[in-house]
């Protein structure tokens, strides 16, 4: 039996309730709700910690009996930008640690911390109510900065430095991957004896391989289209406009496939991304369409719908969009970066494309479309592998990464 009853949760950037896919709302919202449900159905209660938004908003919002989220007051209503938050730091902590002091029943045990900002507020509560901090970082500044797009602005340096201080800080470090750790240890000066690699989960019964031509029907696809599908935050660090300019070159050099792109996803924050102004500009508004977010049980129809499902970002810490598009039986094509070499079985589950090269891309579609027998044998082996990464198994070794920082709360592991 595990030594964990109770969790506290911060997620204070952005809400586990939000539709992932737009604004701030990405693949950390589902592995938080995801995480707490299924930390749950082990026993464990879990309180998610973000930051109130709106004066409707409630102050509580049951997940599950065992599952709350909790909008805490700080700063203005309203959204405040990622770049401004840092200002809001110790003021979102307060409030948290008043919360987590003042909640009935079982105590809350350790703190589990998402993304640099809660981490910075992460090592203020956990001081100030003498608790663990166990931390994941799901991407980090130094990691994004040496894979920067062109066009794109640089992570700031108060964020690198954030992170560095929540390396040395925290109790126990959770990585998605073996890669991820390394990363940790060479750019943060991470100590391997308090990373734990912990691989996020997929939900396998709504992502599942079921009924694919009902699902192109349902969705309009034309029969006989190659239909590659892009879902996520439409910003130039996930890469959606490379994807039109592959579509390009293969509408110039393969006029005999018949390409269909939907893109699943709007704009991110203050980003100034066009990617409408991409595809009219490269004369592709009869076959690219931009479709906003969906929930789950629609996206997982999407991509049961697709040929492929492309992510082509030019950093990812796991890449959640490459496992849910397998668990549906649907191919990847991915760039070998970060935590997609993880995520997608290279040459059986999928394709991994060294870099963003349109012409590259175009190279890894056409050759999916030309070669179908071996695109449907790698739909059917994709469902199988994305079949091991059950939620379940990520709560489980989540879990005992708690046990280890209550372990570990006082005193350094050996090694450290």
């Amino acid at each position: 039996m595990h030594q964990i009853r109770r969790v506290a949760m911060l997620s204070l950037h952005t809400s586990p309730l939000d539709q992932p896919g737009g604004g701030d709302a990405g693949g950390m919202n589902v592995y938080v709700r995801a995480l707490a449900l299924e930390l749950a159905a082990t026993g464990v209660a879990v309180d998610i910690y973000t930051r109130r938004t709106s004066p409707d908003q409630p102050e509580t919002v049951a997940l599950d009996s065992l599952v709350s989220v909790h909008h805490i007051v700080a700063g203005p209503f309203g959204k405040v930008s990622k770049e401004a938050l840092p200002e809001l730091i110790t003021e979102m902590a307060d409030a948290v640690a008043d919360h987590v002091s003042a909640l009935p029943g079982e105590p809350v045990r350790v703190i589990h911390s998402h993304y640099w900002v809660s981490g910075m507020a992460g090592i203020l509560v956990a001081k100030r109510l003498d608790l663990p901090l166990v931390h994941t970082m799901h991407t980090m500044a130094r990691v994004k900065n040496q894979h920067l797009p062109q066009g794109q602005s640089a992570e700031p340096g108060v964020r690198e430095d954030g992170e560095q201080h929540i390396v040395a800080a925290a109790t126990r470090l959770i990585a998605n991957t073996t890669a991820e750790a390394a990363e940790l240890e060479r750019h943060y000066d991470g100590c391997e004896q308090r990373i734990d690699v912990v691989s996020p989960g997929v939900d396998l019964k709504i992502f599942k391989p079921a009924f694919r031509d009902r699902s192109r029907q349902d969705l309009g696809i034309a029969p006989g289209s190659f239909h590659v599908v892009f879902a996520g935050r439409l910003q130039r660090l996930k890469g959606p406009h490379v994807l039109v300019k592959a579509a390009a070159i293969l509408r110039a050099q393969r006029p005999d496939i018949n390409l269909q792109l939907s893109f699943l996803g709007s704009r991110s924050g203050s980003d100034k991304y066009d990617l409408q102004a991409l595809i009219e500009e490269r004369g592709l508004q009869d076959s690219a369409t931009i479709y906003p977010p969906v929930e789950a049980s629609k996206l997982a129809d999407w991509y049961r719908s697709a040929s492929v499902v492309a992510v082509p970002s030019s950093s990812e810490s796991f890449g959640l969009v490459a496992l849910e598009a397998q668990a549906c039986g649907t191919p990847v094509i991915a760039t070998n970066v970060g935590g997609l070499p993880r995520a997608v079985s290279d040459g059986r589950t999928g394709l991994l494309v060294e870099g963003r090269s349109p012409q590259l891309w175009a190279e890894a579609i056409a050759s999916l479309h030309d070669f179908s027998e071996t695109r449907i044998d790698m739909g059917r082996a994709a469902s199988v592998f994305a079949g091991s990464f059950g939620w379940e198994q990520t709560a489980a070794h989540t879990v005992l990464s708690y046990d280890l920082a209550l372990t570990y709360q006082y005193i350094a592991p050996p090694g450290c």
